[in-house]
């Protein structure tokens, strides 16, 4: 049996994680998939239209045999952190294959260029070259990986792919990395039945039909939250103004053009078009108001993942939890209780803070009772 590992947002699941579902069930016909997922707020700092728990069921009803959480502090940190946090929950959970989508479906070249990361030194200091010349961290990356390997990568999925390869070859796990062609690229379409999670977004924003693009009803999901999400933040600016710069990822001054600039902004885009330079990308912006409106400091970033959070299984799901539970190194949680780690406790606030902006209250209640179970 194989055991093969996801990593995942689900900012909403549509019909394209479907079918990166189905390929694995065609390559892997005798497995366990395990989804290891975001929650709240996502890698590039945006808040979840899709809360948690319906992130769970959708997955386990379209094939996924296990959701485990990736934890706020690395589920809305940089590619590398992210990486970090959900490659080590893979292991932990002695995943065997770890499976992602990717533009150039590539493997050989994405693997030389993660050991080039990883082995030559001379790689770091060429980022830092380009990032002092003033680029912001992606595109000096992608600037060095030409200077290295003479190839172009800069695109999303390709990137993050090449953090998961880095992990593993750190750490030394013993786990393999499978790529599957992306069908679509990034912010379009060009598969009639398949759009990106970003596109459906925007079809949302724009009180568009996207239901042909899901494999549920959309209802489920949490519309015009951008207006709520943003007063919030305002509030959290304008009451912190001169603590700016304890939380994670506010760094170099920058909270001086937040000050700046926070009264004259009435909504999300504008703030963050304000603040973009060629220095910072929208995602690292994103990111850090995401930070501020959370009140995730500098010294919370430096928590570990010392647990693993089950969200919700299926009978094979529960068996695998069930075979390798006495060799697992960290604990199982499957609800939440205080004082068991400063992660979770972080994760708990973060849950709180987010079905305020959704207002939705009862996902706090439902942090206390345990995971969702489907049967196959």
């Amino acid at each position: 049996m194989d055991i093969i590992g996801v990593i995942a947002e689900y900012n909403p699941f549509h019909t394209g994680h479907k079918y990166h579902i189905d390929k694995i069930k065609e390559l892997y016909p005798d497995s366990v998939i395990i989804a290891v997922i975001s929650s709240s707020f996502t890698q590039r700092g945006d808040i979840s239209i899709m809360n948690k728990w319906d992130k769970t069921k959708i997955a386990l009803l379209n094939g996924i045999d296990l959701v485990v959480e990736l934890p706020f502090v690395f589920s809305s940190q940089s590619a590398d952190v992210f990486a970090r946090g959900a490659i080590k929950i893979l292991h932990e959970l002695k995943v065997q294959k770890i499976v992602f989508g990717s533009e150039s479906n590539d493997l050989n070249l994405l693997f030389s260029i993660a050991s080039i990361q990883v082995n030559n030194p001379k790689f770091d200091l060429k980022v830092k070259n380009y990032l002092d010349t003033g680029f912001n961290y992606p595109t000096s990356l992608a600037k060095a990986i030409s200077d290295f390997s003479l190839k172009k990568i800069d695109s999303p999925n390709d990137l993050l792919g090449i953090s998961y390869i880095k992990e593993i070859i750190k750490n030394n796990y013993n786990m393999e990395a499978i790529t599957i062609k992306r069908t679509n690229n990034y912010h379009g379409n060009n598969n009639g039945e398949i759009l990106s999670a970003s596109e459906i977004r925007n079809k949302l924003n724009n009180k568009l039909d996207v239901d042909r693009y899901l494999t549920y009803n959309s209802d489920i999901l949490y519309k015009n939250i951008s207006s709520r999400e943003f007063l919030f933040l305002k509030y959290k600016i304008l009451a912190d103004i001169n603590i700016l710069k304890d939380y994670q990822t506010v760094d170099e001054g920058i909270e001086g053009r937040i000050k700046k600039l926070i009264d004259s902004c009435d909504n999300m885009n504008d703030l963050v078009t304000n603040i973009k330079n060629k220095r910072y990308t929208y995602n690292r912006i994103r990111r850090m108001l995401t930070h501020i409106l959370t009140s995730f400091t500098k010294e919370e970033a430096l928590y570990d993942a010392n647990y693993i959070r089950i969200l919700g299984f299926n009978s094979i799901g529960k068996k695998y939890l069930n075979n390798i539970k006495k060799e697992l190194k960290v604990p199982l949680i499957t609800n939440y209780k205080s004082n068991i780690s400063n992660s979770l406790d972080l994760e708990y606030r973060i849950t709180k803070i987010y079905s305020l902006i959704v207002n939705d209250t009862s996902l706090i209640k439902r942090e206390l009772l345990g995971p969702i179970k489907i049967d196959k």
